[in-house]
């Protein structure tokens, strides 16, 4: 079986490569794909929270967009390094949704995989939230995985 791991480099997608590992049987999936997908005309970077911050800020401010998907995809596939499965990397272009369901169509997948609130209400308010709309339309399975509660703080 092929699975297909979205990332948008957030800590919750992560998260949610971490969970399939947790459970899934290695011996019954043949490919990993971890995917970013890059927004053509995005007012905003992809997010890049599973990159050490190691380098200077102007170094890291100086990083593409693509850099900060390719550097995010790396950090999510190497969960999986040693699992078993093949591990592939691969960066699209276009609408999160539109280009994980592609992904899936293309790869004959038999699971995907996405986080949940990986970038708050407004998000998901305005835009829809991808993993809903995954969830609707990919051609199999979908697992969404939800971001961990958060402890009330005290008083």
């Amino acid at each position: 079986m092929h699975v297909i791991v979205a990332t948008d480099g957030s800590k919750q997608s992560l998260a949610a490569a971490r969970h399939l590992k947790s459970f899934a049987d290695p011996l019954k999936i043949t490919t990993v794909s971890v995917v970013a997908v890059i927004r053509p005309y995005a007012a905003v970077a992809f997010a890049d929270d599973l990159t050490p911050r190691k380098a200077p800020k102007a170094d890291l401010e100086s990083l593409s967009f693509r850099d900060a998907a390719d550097s995010a995809t790396k950090v999510v596939a190497g969960v999986f390094e040693g699992w078993g499965p093949k591990v592939q990397i691969r960066i699209r272009s276009g609408s999160p949704a539109t280009e994980i369901i592609k992904a899936a169509k293309q790869a004959d997948a038999g699971l995907v995989v996405v986080a949940a609130g990986s970038r708050g209400l407004s998000d998901t308010v305005l835009l829809g939230s991808t993993a809903q709309r995954v969830q609707h339309s990919a051609p199999c399975p979908v697992l969404v995985v939800r971001p961990a509660p958060r402890k009330p703080k005290r008083k």
